[in-house]
């Protein structure tokens, strides 16, 4: 059996998108996060040298996730740095604690501006969760 993609690029008219996936919500949550950072820089190129600690509250799944991409990009911006490595401690449907390394870019690829609602919906699979996500750039 294959295996399952962690994320994918899709067309999308003025922006960026991608479609996630995951087994469980950590690891959806994981891959759209490694999947921001894959649009924003070549994430073999990042040297591990930035840590994050996250900590985060939503009323709803959604919420959460553009909470925790937007807070990445936050961080980014605020510190020069892509985060490419992600440990998740907690993910519920309102809480994330997670932990993030990244660090310099040597070229960025594009610049994101924020995350959006737009069609971010997580629903359910046969093989775990998937979602898009479409990135203001």
């Amino acid at each position: 059996m294959e295996a399952q993609p962690r994320f994918e690029e899709i067309e999308h008219t003025a922006d960026i998108a991608i479609r996630v996936y995951g087994r469980d919500l950590p690891e959806l949550f994981a891959n759209a996060a490694y999947g921001m950072a894959c649009q924003i820089a070549e994430p073999t190129t990042i040297p591990l040298t930035v840590e994050h600690q996250v900590h985060l509250e939503a009323p709803d799944v959604e919420t959460l996730l553009v909470s925790w991409l937007g807070e990445l990009l936050y961080l980014g911006e605020r510190d020069e740095c892509v985060f490419t490595c992600f440990e998740m401690h907690t993910v519920t449907p309102t809480q994330l604690q997670a932990h993030a390394q990244g660090g310099p870019a040597t070229e960025y690829l594009v610049h994101i501006k924020a995350v959006t609602f737009s069609e971010l919906k997580i629903v359910p699979t046969a093989t775990g969760y998937e979602t898009t996500i479409v990135f203001d750039v």
